[in-house]
């Protein structure tokens, strides 16, 4: 008999778990702290206050890269850990696992894998896709739907996803999420201000402006050192820096949409200019996200309620409903038979 049931959202920054016992959805960042690359100091969000702290012989590592499991053991530990934090976790339990679409079988059965192998001995595990996921936790009507867009901005990636009738119609995940707005947030202030600041000040900007707003005046005070004289200070850093370094990898999701749009079957893109395009994922919060969108590709663009949230309540729905478990499936069935 399965003891309890639990959905997985695995992503590159952070992982969302559903607990249908308890009923309730929590999260932790996707991170290990690591002294001498084998002894676990910490993991999750307390492993994640290490970042950019840590001396030589501590090693802070991200066990999920560009959406897929780079680091199997490191996930595998992080996530034994996560669930053991729970106090009222039971081995043997089922899990609902939720991956990206436009990878290899083999880049997705490493996520069945995880779960299967992993010490918390599971009864049973199922698959299915982040975009039908993220679909139902918007509440659309997978099977009925006449078209549908839905880009899902993460992490370290963006995945854009065509559905209709039911399905799968066309996939696309591009290598570009919220560490790259950063990054480049932190090339341009160090190119053009000789001065160098951290990812997490980055990320501290990015969501303090509202990059896509007429505002070209507010600016924020941040630490960082001067790289001219060496020296640690303060130096404010304009709105105009922040939108000028996040457009060109933004502007490479938007391409991937056009693309996608232009390889759609004429009937299901008529739908998709009458439903809109919905933005899920973490970075989806980044204020005037939808607008710039919406002017962009000239579709209606709407921000899910809780776009962090949206594929993780997608699987508690899958999980609760009887209809809705056909969309999971299990990589032990016959299909897969070659990969075992």
């Amino acid at each position: 008999m399965v003891r309890n049931v639990y959905g997985l959202d695995l992503g590159s920054s952070e992982i969302k778990i559903y607990d249908k016992r308890q009923d309730k959805i929590w999260s932790e960042k996707t991170v290990l702290a690591l002294s001498n690359r084998t002894d676990i100091l910490a993991f999750g969000n307390d492993a994640f206050e290490m970042y950019e702290k840590t001396p030589g012989n501590i090693e802070v590592v991200f066990p999920m890269k560009e959406g897929v499991i780079s680091k199997f053991d490191n996930m595998q530990n992080l996530l034994s850990l996560l669930l053991r934090k729970d106090k009222n976790f039971s081995r043997g339990s089922a899990y609902v696992v939720a991956v990206p679409t436009d990878v290899t079988e083999v880049e997705k059965k490493a996520f069945f894998d995880l779960v299967i192998h992993s010490n918390a001995k599971a009864k049973e595990v199922n698959i299915v896709e982040r975009s039908i996921a993220d679909a139902i936790g918007l509440n659309i009507d997978v099977e009925n739907t006449n078209g549908v867009m839905i880009a899902n901005f993460g992490g370290e990636t963006t995945e854009i996803s065509v559905l209709a009738g039911g399905g799968m119609v066309l996939n696309k995940l591009v290598k570009i999420g919220g560490y790259h707005y950063d990054q480049a947030i932190v090339n341009l202030v160090r190119r053009s201000q000789d001065f160098l600041i951290g990812m997490r000040t980055a990320e501290v900007l990015r969501k303090e402006f509202s990059v896509f707003s007429d505002d070209t005046l507010s600016g924020k005070v941040v630490s960082g050192r001067d790289l001219i004289t060496g020296v640690p200070m303060q130096k404010n850093i304009g709105i105009n820096v922040v939108r000028a370094s996040i457009k060109d990898p933004l502007n490479e999701c938007v391409r991937a949409m056009f693309s996608l749009l232009d390889r759609t079957p004429p009937e299901v893109r008529k739908a998709i200019y009458e439903n809109g395009l919905y933005i899920t994922g973490g970075i989806a919060n980044m204020k005037g996200l939808e607008h710039y969108i919406e002017r962009s590709i000239n579709i209606k663009t709407k921000v899910a309620a809780k776009p962090s949230v949206t594929a993780i309540r997608g699987l508690n729905k899958i999980v609760m409903s009887k209809e809705l478990k056909k969309m999971a499936y299990s990589m032990l069935n016959e299909s897969y038979r070659w990969m075992r």
